[in-house]
């Protein structure tokens, strides 16, 4: 079985590109369902965030999986499998472990060592796992990347000096006005990345902040945690006039701040900035308002220039986190080579189970007067002798199946052990 994994992200695809081939939480669902209910593929799983997306796959070989993931992510694209396939990178086997642990890790992250993403590739697995589309080796794989990522963090200093999309957001307002003191700035949404913002918005000083989201509910939630002010979403518009920064991170799929709503409100404004920062894919704000005197709208691609100048210290812990990776791709190899002295240690340790039995039998039929304990301490005693002298066998067919050749190593063992015939037999 081959392990794919298939994608496109921020350095393949610009936002643009990405926000047509985004996901829905109902889509997610839907795109499962689909990996759940054919048999090209035995396993699968969807990792879609703003700033990338990817399925990985196990399939029977690697030209399967890939015609399935393009002709599953077509469904859900605007683009054609011809166009989507200009952005599209494919991995295999090992390459596609060590990237998804590159990910976990932070490195294949716009943020360099980014936290978040972590997150967002537990939730893919949850939700993977909700709707039964994975089985050993993706619930290991993903387990494993799950346990890099910690790593990573914990031993290396990857994470160190915050710079996550929120936080670069804040720096870009921070670098616009010099000082965020005395600036009103309005969130639109209250997802994990506005909550991120606003955390980092506080601790750069901002006091007035203003939340609106379509359910009041989780405006005044988000508003309350952060001390600021609940609006409702019809009165974002009557707002926009008070407003000196916007950060925007929605779910919605379609803009939510127009041109034409933007261009009304300026001359009510009497020339003061109005600056929008746009933190969703698909976009929430609409481009083209940059165009309009004053007013300077940046997207999610515009943070990287932001992103930079928090790096410096962070890309020294790359070589260390590069290390960490590789000795995890090292024990993922051996774990699923291992898989393949499965059947053959199972099938040893049955044969040998089988003969213990047959023996005891034989034995208990000439000892007419033991009884039960007697019996079980021969039972036991024999069961100790077994598992002793499978111990090293068990060990070394291990060990075979990690070396070079070793499927030639393991029919040696199932020949000498005759396991192939006791198999045949059964059959």
């Amino acid at each position: 079985m081959t392990i794919v994994a298939m994608g496109l992200n921020h350095k393949t695809a610009p936002v643009e590109i990405r926000e047509q081939i985004s996901f829905t939480s109902q889509e997610k669902e839907d795109a499962l369902n689909i990996i759940g209910n054919q048999n090209k593929i035995s396993e699968g799983i969807l990792l879609a965030t703003c700033n990338r997306t990817e399925v990985y796959v196990i399939s029977s070989n690697q030209e399967t999986g890939i015609e399935f993931i393009l002709e599953l992510l077509s469904q859900f694209s605007t683009l054609d499998q011809s166009e989507l396939s200009e952005y599209l990178y494919t991995y295999s086997d090992l390459d596609a472990v060590t990237h998804l642990y590159k990910v976990a890790s932070g490195l294949d992250s716009m943020v360099l060592g980014e936290e978040q993403i972590l997150g967002q590739i537990k939730e893919a697995f949850e939700l993977a796992k909700d709707q039964d589309t994975i089985d050993t080796i993706l619930h290991h794989l993903f387990t494993e990347a799950l346990k890099v990522g910690k790593r990573a963090r914990s031993e290396t200093s990857i994470n160190d000096n915050a710079a996550s999309v929120s936080y670069a957001a804040v720096e870009l307002a921070n670098k616009i006005f010099g000082s965020l003191d005395r600036k009103r700035v309005l969130i639109l949404g209250t997802g994990e990345m506005s909550k991120l913002t606003l955390k980092n918005l506080v601790d750069h000083g901002v006091e007035d902040i203003v939340v609106a989201n379509r359910t009041f509910s989780k405006a005044q939630n988000l508003a309350l945690e952060f001390d600021g002010q609940a609006i409702r979403w019809k009165e974002i518009e009557d707002w926009l006039n008070q407003i000196d920064i916007v950060i925007s991170s929605t779910a919605a799929p379609h803009y939510v701040i127009r041109y034409d709503m933007i261009e009304k409100i300026l001359p009510n404004r009497d020339h003061k900035p109005l600056f929008f920062i746009d933190i969703a894919v698909p976009r929430d704000i609409e481009p083209e308002i940059h165009n309009l005197p004053n007013v300077y709208a940046y997207n999610i691609d515009d943070l990287e220039s932001v992103v930079n100048a928090n790096l410096k210290e962070r890309e020294k812990a790359i070589k260390f986190v590069k290390r960490i990776i590789k000795q995890e791709v090292t024990a993922f190899d051996k774990w699923r080579n291992s898989r393949n002295a499965v059947p053959i240690i199972k099938s040893l340790r049955k044969q040998a189970e089988e003969i213990r039995q047959e023996e005891l039998q034989r034995a208990f039929a000439k000892l007419d007067d033991i009884g039960e304990e007697e019996k079980n301490i021969v039972k036991s005693l024999t069961h100790k002798i077994v598992n002793k002298l499978l111990h090293n066998p068990t060990v070394q067919v291990k060990e075979f199946a990690n070396i070079e050749e070793s499927q030639l190593y393991l029919e040696a063992v199932s020949e000498l052990f005759c396991l192939n015939s006791k198999e045949n037999e059964q059959m």
